[in-house]
Parts: C-alpha cells; sequence; structure tokens
C-alpha cells in the first residue's frame, strides 16, 4: 500500500484537520504537541508483536517476561514461575535438559510466545481482552495448558490487559473492574506475613505462613502502617528472645525464628501487636500448606525436627481439635489449606464448625471444577486465587466470580518466588476481591503490590473504599 492509499483509506487527511481545529478551540499553548496527541488519540491500537524474554524471580530462578508492543507503546508484564501441587499442568514449560540453570530455563516457553503466540496476536485490538485471551487459549490444542505454559500465557495476557488499559486511558484497575462488569472497587484487608515456617524457612515451624490482617484500620495506608510498625516490634521481640541472629527472614520475608509450634508462633506475634498498640484491631491468619507435611493419612508437625519425639505424627482430626483450639485462644479468623490436597473429607468436617474463614489453596488450585465441587460439598468459604495457576486474565475474573456467587471470601495472591510485577495489587481492586496476600512488608516483588496499592488508594481519593471490618464479603457484595 502507497503512502497516498494509507492516507486516502484512513482519512488522515480529516483527521488532521479535525486535530488543527480542536487545537485552536482549546487554545492549546502548543499545539504541535496537542495535534499530535489528538492524532495518537484518533488512531486505533492495534498488538503489532509480542517478544518475551528469560529473566530472574525472587528466588533467581528463570520467569518469563513478555514486552506486548502496539502501534502506539509497549507494555511489558511476567508471571511467578511457582510449581503446582503434584498432578496438576506444569506452571511453566521447562527445557528438558536438567543441567541448565537449577533445572529451571523458560527458553521453550519464550521461543513459544515469540513465534506462535505473537502471529496469533498482531493485529488485535488490546481493548478486546477476551478475544485476546481466546487466542491464547486456541493455541492449547490439548487444553492442558502445558504446551505454552500457565505463567507465559499470564503474561501475555497481563501485558494486553496493560495494553487495554491505557488505550482506554484509564487506570489498570478500572480497566479489570469494567472486564468484571462493575462500577465498584475495594481496597483489599492485606494479610501480612510476618513469621515462615514449613517449606519456605529453615527453622522447625511446620506451618507455612502466620500472617496479620489489619481489619480495623481506618483505609489501606493506616493498614500499611499497622502491619509494619507491629512486624518491626516482631523483630525486635525476637531478638530479645532468641537472639540477633534468630530474625533472619524466610521465601514471604516472613521472619524465621527456630520455633517448633504455632502456638509459639502466634503468641510472639500477640506480644508485637500489644506492643505496637493495636489490640483488637488487627487479628490473625495462618497458612498451613498442610499437603508439605501430610505422610499417608496423617500429618507430621515435626517433619523439619533432626530427631523425632514420636509425638508429632497427628490424624486429620487430631489436627481439626488443634484448630478449634487456636481458634479459640488466638484473634485467628483465617486458616488458609488446614488439610491434604486430597482430603475434602476433613476440610469439610471442619469448615461446616464455622470457627473462621477456611481458604482453599492446593484443594482448589484456582480450578473451576474443584472450585465447584468444594462449593456444592461445601469443603471450605474462601479461594485463594494465583492468577498463573488459572492460565489468562479473563479465566481468572471467571474463578473470582464463582467465588462471589458462592459467597466466599477471595484472597489474591501473590507466589513464593515472585516477579516484581504488581498486577495482582490492580486485580484485587478491580475485582473488589476484599483480601490480598503478598508476602511480608519487606522484599521488593512483595513491596510492589503493597506499594501500587497505596497509589491506587491516593489515586481513588474519597472514592476508595477499605474492605476492613467487610474483608470477607467485599468480594460477594459488591
Amino acid at each position: 500500500m502507497s503512502v497516498q492509499e494509507y492516507l486516502e483509506k484512513h482519512l488522515l487527511s480529516r483527521k488532521i484537520e479535525e486535530a488543527v481545529n480542536a487545537a485552536v478551540r482549546a487554545k492549546a499553548p502548543d499545539p504541535v504537541l496537542f495535534i499530535s496527541t489528538h492524532m495518537r488519540r484518533a488512531a486505533p491500537a492495534v498488538i503489532t508483536s509480542v517478544r518475551a524474554r528469560q529473566i530472574l524471580d525472587s528466588r533467581g530462578e528463570p520467569a518469563v517476561e513478555v514486552a506486548l508492543h502496539t502501534n502506539k507503546a509497549v507494555h511489558r508484564a511476567s508471571a511467578a514461575a511457582a510449581d503446582a501441587p503434584e498432578g496438576t499442568a506444569a506452571d511453566a514449560t521447562r527445557d528438558a535438559e536438567k543441567r541448565k540453570l537449577l533445572a529451571r530455563a523458560v527458553a521453550d516457553a519464550v521461543q513459544v510466545i515469540n513465534d506462535k503466540v505473537s502471529e496469533a496476536l498482531v493485529g488485535m485490538d488490546p481493548q478486546q481482552q477476551a478475544q485476546i485471551d481466546q487466542a491464547i487459549m486456541d493455541l492449547d490444542k490439548a487444553h492442558h495448558k502445558d504446551g505454552i505454559g500457565m505463567n507465559a500465557m499470564l503474561a501475555v495476557s497481563i501485558a494486553a490487559c496493560k495494553a487495554g488499559s491505557a488505550e482506554k486511558e484509564v487506570p489498570l484497575y478500572k480497566h479489570i473492574a469494567d472486564l468484571v462488569g462493575k462500577s465498584a472497587t475495594t481496597l483489599p484487608v492485606p494479610a501480612i506475613t510476618v513469621i515462615n515456617g514449613g517449606t519456605h524457612a529453615g527453622n522447625r515451624l511446620p506451618i507455612q505462613e502466620i500472617m496479620i490482617l489489619p481489619v480495623g484500620a481506618k483505609n489501606f495506608e493506616e493498614a500499611m502502617q499497622m502491619g509494619s510498625e507491629t512486624y518491626h516490634h516482631l523483630k525486635d521481640i525476637i531478638s530479645e528472645k532468641y537472639g540477633p541472629d534468630s530474625y533472619n527472614i524466610g521465601e514471604d520475608g516472613g521472619f524465621a525464628p527456630n520455633i517448633s509450634s504455632i502456638s509459639e508462633g502466634l503468641d510472639l506475634v500477640i506480644v508485637a501487636i500489644d506492643r505496637a498498640g493495636y489490640n483488637g484491631r488487627i487479628k490473625l491468619a495462618i497458612d498451613v500448606a498442610a499437603t508439605d507435611f501430610c505422610i499417608g493419612k496423617k500429618y507430621d508437625l515435626e517433619f523439619k525436627f533432626a530427631e523425632k519425639s514420636g509425638q508429632g505424627f497427628k490424624t486429620a482430626d487430631d489436627m481439626i481439635e488443634i484448630y478449634s483450639q487456636l481458634c479459640s485462644e488466638y484473634p485467628l479468623v483465617s486458616i488458609e489449606q488446614p488439610f491434604d490436597k486430597d482430603d475434602w473429607e476433613h476440610s469439610k468436617k471442619f469448615t461446616t464448625l464455622e470457627l473462621c474463614q477456611v481458604v482453599g489453596d492446593d484443594l482448589l488450585m484456582s480450578d473451576p471444577d474443584r472450585i465447584k465441587r468444594a462449593v456444592n460439598e461445601y469443603t471450605c468459604n474462601a479461594l485463594v486465587l494465583k492468577a498463573n495457576q488459572v492460565g489468562t486474565v479473563m479465566e481468572a475474573l471467571e474463578v473470582v466470580k464463582q467465588a462471589k456467587d458462592a459467597h466466599w471470601g477471595v484472597m489474591v495472591s501473590h507466589r513464593s518466588g515472585d516477579t516484581d510485577d504488581s498486577f495482582i495489587a490492580d486485580l484485587a481492586v478491580g475485582a473488589a476481591a476484599g483480601q490480598i496476600k503478598a508476602g511480608a512488608p519487606c522484599r521488593g516483588e512483595c513491596l510492589t503490590k503493597y506499594n501500587q496499592l497505596l497509589r491506587i488508594e491516593e489515586e481513588l481519593g474519597s472514592d476508595g473504599v477499605y474492605a476492613g471490618g467487610n474483608w470477607r464479603t467485599a468480594a460477594s457484595s459488591s
């Protein structure tokens, strides 16, 4: 197509005239800049290429970053390549050669994006998220999502979502709210990691995380202030009790003192909350990650002990008693993955006690079919949404809708071994999730999410509503 043919096809002479007249009407101080901006908006955005590269995540392991090019700008996104539970589709496509970087190279996924995915998306409107995500999914012929890799699919989908919001000239969270079909946005209550254990730390604590929820804050900014102050008081308390070499941190930024019981950890946090002056305003949550220490049908609470007492093996009914006692003795309002990923029976038995929010992680794997079963059987009452277990933005929003329709709580979550992409902050606000789990107020990959939420709250001003005491119902009431 010649230049003249292009000009005639796109009516550029008329559009230039309209831009000049608009500059005159606006009395633009810089007419050239005004006309340039006006013309840029007049031309519709289209995807021109999608390029991927291998970057490193917070563990120093390979992850996928995508640069989605339009005729107007470049939009980048990355997604964590954390492992999915055994028996599920791979979170990322890996090279077969085990001797490559930590046996976790993502070069194959990069090549698939640069070749197949880019070709499929070129020419598409970045505002059409549903069509883009469908085009990505159509490339997965077996529908197992291991041909491209869910983290690779998600990175492309997020980059497209960012491009769509830029073309609409609205914030990313607002664009996500539009995709959901809701006008309301909610600032989530942060589930802030303060102590790490399980497979995420080298101490003897069997559970993976102890978290604090500043439900009594008046806004998100105060929530983070409360969380940060409590976190630093906890550091001092650990140092005083166990020595200055005891406050090293785990993979999510939580402290990892060499404690061996859940109650010992909760006691430390209670003292920190008291010292910070936030009694009654901060609740507690734990992520048990029980699949990690389930052996057969029993749970080994001493799975990290060098020498076992023989008293650490507990039945599922024993675990229910332990959780029930913890809920009665502490302001414990949320327990994530209290049983093995396939122990539907005891998860249901505990959930029906209505003692706290019971969050499905490995039990659900953000999978629509497993969520449907859990809703029908009342096996839990909240979803932890890990978007890279789903595949694309629209699929993630559908999963959120499933949980909302069931009047569940929704906790949007980061991944251990995450990247510095802050997308889940906008996702939590746009989807009005009510809860977000992004690690400790420490480590860059965690803070990038929390800091983005601070910016969003500032931008929303008086329109910004902090979930606060409605942290469990925000998802279903929006």
